[in-house]
């Protein structure tokens, strides 16, 4: 018993000797710094910012979200093309409010995003605070629906627009205008308002002397700050809420314009 515990004792001192040797000789050494090591064993996969996993940083249609984005703008364009069709908007301009929206949305619910939306490559439809694939507030359909109605306002679309919102006898108008917006089978009425939303400030800039209609980072920014900001000038700035992909920060108009002077899905929304 004696001499057993004598060699467990011994065996101890040998490996606390070949560690100081090793340590002395730099044997034992791990390549990068304390901070570089952490960061290898707690980095969430989900958070990988880059399709190239060994980038840190890449521009925004390098990004696992608009992988996915643009797959699912494709499974839309039959839709897009009639809404174009119906409205007389560009559809390349409706894809352009529509893209930072979702990519906002896939960016602040990752888990979501990775588990359901990047496997199945679909747009993701709202129906919080704001509604549908591009985010309207209920209050901004709302206000949609009277310029189509009100032939005195600077946002009037013209008179053929108002049959497209119209409601059927009966319902319950604010009931059906929250399932227009956000049926996730079905993102037409999505993209009828974003259409009309756009058809509408390009008629009060009109009227004011300036032709917005081939300035995306002018149209997706009053997208998302609102009718309440649309003031007709000969210098609109590019604005918006920050989004962060890829590492890198853009503005919301900012990333909208991006995407509509690439050349990315030119083969269903050219320019």
């Amino acid at each position: 018993m004696l001499f057993s515990i004598v060699g467990i004792f011994a065996l101890i001192g040998v490996a606390f000797t070949l560690v100081f040797i090793g340590m002395q000789f730099g044997l034992l050494n791990v390549r990068g710094t304390i901070k570089e090591r952490n960061q290898f064993f707690e980095r969430n996969p989900n958070s990988v910012p880059c399709l190239n996993t060994a980038e840190e940083e890449c521009v925004w249609n390098q990004t696992p979200e608009w992988d996915t984005v643009r797959e699912g703008l494709r499974k839309d364009e039959k839709i897009i093309t009639r809404v174009s069709t119906e409205t007389g908007v560009s559809k390349r301009m409706i894809a352009s409010v529509v893209i930072p929206e979702q990519i906002r949305f896939f960016t602040s619910e990752r888990e979501v995003f990775k588990s359901y939306f990047e496997p199945l490559k679909i747009l993701g439809s709202l129906s919080q605070f704001s509604l549908g694939v591009s985010g309207i507030k209920q209050e901004t359909a709302n206000a949609i629906e009277l310029n189509t109605q009100n032939v005195t306002s600077p946002f009037f679309p013209g008179p053929n627009m108002r049959a497209l919102v119209a409601y059927p006898e009966g319902v319950e108008h604010d009931a059906e205008l929250y399932r227009r917006l956000t049926d996730p089978k079905d993102h037409y009425f999505s993209y009828l308002y974003t259409a009309l939303f756009i058809k509408e400030v390009e008629a009060q800039w009109r009227q004011g002397g300036y032709d917005i209609t081939q300035n995306p980072g002018t149209v997706v920014t009053l997208f998302n700050i609102g009718f309440q900001a649309s003031k007709p000038n000969p210098s609109p700035i590019t604005a918006g809420s920050e989004i962060t992909t890829g590492g890198k920060a853009y503005l919301f108009g900012e990333l909208g314009a991006l995407f509509y002077h690439s050349d990315e899905l030119t083969d269903v929304f050219p320019k």
